[in-house]
């Protein structure tokens, strides 16, 4: 079938750029002992915004993350309350990758797979994988670039689609109690199918993009984004790409 030979296909090439990134990394780490570790964050937001849109009908969200390592290696579990037709009421991604570093890039290589456990129309009428390839760099004190791209292979309920992201943040200097930290984010997806929390989607390719502030106190974090698309309301039956201010807070343990 089509979807398996993608799957394939993409699983190799992330396997093969896994490996010939990661082998300085293995080499020069050989002698250490990787360690287990894990982080939990916690994030409640205005509105659950998934590359531009709104999946959750614009709603407040409660988005918990519980990520464990071990040396480069990562697996992921992310959750949120979502809104919209057939997916009710809850999404739950697992992620899985390695973080490996050459020189002055770290990188980021994994496989999505998104899931609805809840959603009336079954698992295989929603459920999807994607595939991940991420670097970053800091060309100056506090200044982070990243381009991240995503492929989502044909599958028997989702169209191929291709997404790339890049990403600037820059930290800003001490104020007060906080650590504040601006940022900004550009996307570019292109799809068989539309992109929308409805069926009715006529739009394949869109743009979108973000800009915000984060301010951080120890191991808290409050961030205000404004969100933007270029999708119009009839272009998807809905005001779900409108622009539009978000505002999150949370908390990272331990």
């Amino acid at each position: 079938m089509r979807s398996f030979k993608s799957y394939f296909c993409a699983a190799g090439a992330a396997v093969v750029a896994s490996l010939t990134m990661s082998t300085a990394v293995f080499a020069d780490d050989a002698s250490s002992n990787p360690q287990f570790g894990y982080s939990i964050t916690l994030t409640g937001t205005s509105d659950y915004i998934f590359r531009g849109i709104s999946f959750n009908d614009e709603r407040p969200a409660f988005q918990p993350y519980f990520e464990f390592t071990y040396g480069i290696g990562y697996v992921g579990f992310w959750f949120s309350n979502i809104e919209g037709e057939g997916f009710n009421p809850m999404e739950m991604d697992i992620v899985a990758g390695i973080r490996p570093v050459t020189g002055p890039v770290s990188w980021d290589i994994g496989v999505l797979y998104y899931t609805y456990p809840a959603n009336s129309l079954g698992w295989s009428a929603t459920d999807y994988v994607e595939f991940k390839v991420g670097a970053s760099i800091s060309p100056v004190k506090n200044l982070t670039l990243g381009v991240t791209g995503y492929v989502t292979p044909d599958q028997a309920n989702y169209g191929q689609s291709e997404t790339i992201e890049g990403t600037a943040s820059y930290a800003l200097p001490k104020f007060a109690i906080f650590d504040p930290t601006v940022s900004a984010l550009i996307g570019y997806s292109n799809g068989d199918d539309g992109f929308s929390p409805c069926a009715c989607a006529t739009k394949t390719d869109y743009t979108y993009w973000n800009v915000g502030l984060k301010l951080a106190v120890d191991k808290y974090f409050m961030d205000f984004r404004y969100w933007d698309t270029n999708i119009s309301e009839a272009q998807i039956g809905s005001t779900a790409a409108d622009s539009r201010f978000v505002f999150s807070a949370g908390v990272t343990l331990p």
